[in-house]
């Protein structure tokens, strides 16, 4: 096993010119290993830092994604050039060691690992820039490593990472319901929303944990974008469909992708450069308007928001690329903080204005939010049209998140898209994993599509989605990306995920 939480044998500063110069690291031994950062006349861009040691013998190393992932979590041999954000395991023999940074770093930090040792680069810059600290010493972030003897990888995993996070922010009691998106897509009415609260409250007598209802995307002006203040024609009086929403039975619940805007405030110049209704994250007054919206929803009486797109506006494309930001058309109007700094400070004034909201984060940068959000959705989108779909993103990325419940946040691994198009023995089967496992449930039924085997089969999935006193393990995920053993306590139960017959082959 390598020692991460020395000083590193080398390391290497990369300036955003090349007659950069002058910057210089300090390290702190804690609880980790601190990294600081100073350099008050030269922009920096990116520090590596190399541990050298020697891998004898068979390996599987595991890495993590730097937002939700995209199906495409799995245990591997060494592979050299393979980034892994924030964290990594090595399982060999019947050890396994994690090497990670703590959550909320100061900068985008992935690992690369050989047989000669390990890397860490930080990606300090500001946007695509590097940035300017001027006279401030940046905390970069703490390396900290464990090595479990005799664990399991899963159990070893989820004792990493409580080590990386101490202080999560959890809900104080389960979540779980229903979510229009997988059958409606956007097409939706004040009256669909009705309908869907009624059909999740009649499937849930005598809870007293009510479900949530949550309204997706299509209910505001402009279709995935603000202004977030009022609702276009089909939902015309927001503050009044909240109270119908509870009257009968139901929390209600509304998505927001914050960071895109298409109302008068744009024309003032907060967006980023190039870019007509992105707004600026780094913007002070970005943040205030951005803070005013999330304020107005929790006084319309609405009890969870649902932002979403973060990771992709600020950086400009999705996560599941080897790294978050590639494009130079990016600029903050601060460049004096880094891009962790600038997504950080979001999602705090987000929660912040949120109140005593449920804050359930989409598309977020994932160790950035911790702290920040009381569920995180930890893979891309499932789906009400397509099986294969639903497996790749939500079975895996329930099996390879797993460890992160309870120690980040609770993890969300999407919904049960409840319509004809997609085979009941299939969702069914989906259903009873996620009402199981004592992550968060929500389901999106069209209900003309439910008969009375799949009602009964939501009752009881909603009952013990309503608790979550159940927990399980996949134990099959060391060699399948796509987890089909499952452990429930003293249960095992053995899913069949796949198809017989591919389409558009």
């Amino acid at each position: 096993m390598i020692d991460i939480l020395r000083e590193p044998d080398i390391y290497r500063i990369e300036y955003e010119s090349d007659d950069g110069a002058g910057a210089a690291l300090r390290f702190e031994k804690k609880e980790g290993l601190s990294v600081y950062l100073s350099s008050p006349s030269s922009p920096v861009k990116f520090v590596c830092l190399r541990w050298r040691g020697k891998t004898e013998g068979e390996c599987k190393i595991l890495g993590d994604g730097w937002e939700r992932l995209y199906g495409n979590a799995e245990w591997r041999g060494i592979v050299p050039e393979r980034k892994m954000p924030w964290y990594f395991f090595v399982s060999s023999g019947n050890t396994v060691q994690g090497c990670g940074v703590k959550v909320l770093p100061n900068a985008m930090c992935h690992w690369q690992f050989d047989r000669g040792g390990v890397t860490l680069v930080l990606d300090v810059r500001s946007a695509s820039k590097g940035v300017r600290l001027g006279s401030r010493e940046l905390f970069v972030c703490e390396v900290v490593s464990a090595v479990y003897e005799g664990l399991s990888p899963f159990a070893a995993a989820k004792r990493f990472c409580a080590l990386m996070s101490p202080s999560p922010l959890l809900p104080s009691e389960p979540v779980y319901g229903s979510n229009n998106w997988y059958y409606a897509y956007g097409n939706s009415s004040h009256e669909d929303i009705m309908k869907d609260s009624e059909f999740v409250s009649m499937l849930t007598p005598g809870i007293a944990n009510r479900p949530y209802m949550v309204i997706d995307d299509g209910w505001s002006p402009n279709m995935t974008c603000g202004p977030w203040d009022r609702g276009n024609e089909r939902f015309p009086d927001m503050p009044r469909l909240v109270r119908e929403m509870k009257d009968v039975g139901v929390k209600p619940g509304i998505w927001i992708r914050a960071l895109y805007d298409d109302s008068p405030f744009i024309k003032d110049g907060h967006t980023l450069a190039g870019h007509d209704k992105t707004l600026d994250p780094t913007d002070p007054a970005v943040l205030a308007h951005i803070a005013e919206d999330v304020a107005r929803i929790r006084d319309w009486g609405v009890m969870l928001l649902k932002h979403d797109y973060s990771a992709v506006d600020v950086a400009g494309r999705w996560g599941a690329g080897n790294s978050l930001f590639l494009t130079d058309d990016r600029r903050f109007m601060n460049d004096s903080i880094t891009s962790a700094e600038a997504v950080k400070t979001l999602y705090r004034t987000i929660y912040e204005a949120a109140g005593d909201m449920i804050v359930l984060g989409c598309n977020c940068v994932n160790h950035l939010c911790v702290g920040s959000v009381h569920l995180n959705r930890i893979g891309d989108d499932t789906s009400g049209e397509y099986w294969d779909r639903t497996r790749k993103m939500g079975v895996n990325c329930l099996a390879f998140r797993l460890c992160q419940d309870e120690h980040f946040f609770k993890v969300d691994a999407d919904c049960v898209g409840l319509t004809a198009a997609v085979p009941w023995e299939y969702n069914r089967q989906w259903l009873e994993l996620l009402s199981k496992s004592g992550t968060p449930l929500f389901v999106s039924a069209k209900i003309d599509d439910c008969n009375e085997e799949i009602k009964q089969a939501l009752r009881e999935a909603f009952a013990l989605a309503a608790v979550q006193k159940t927990g399980c393990e996949p134990l099959d995920w060391m060699n399948n990306t796509c987890p089909a053993v499952w452990r429930f306590g003293e249960e095992t139960r053995t899913f069949s995920w796949d198809e017989e017959l591919g389409v558009g082959i």
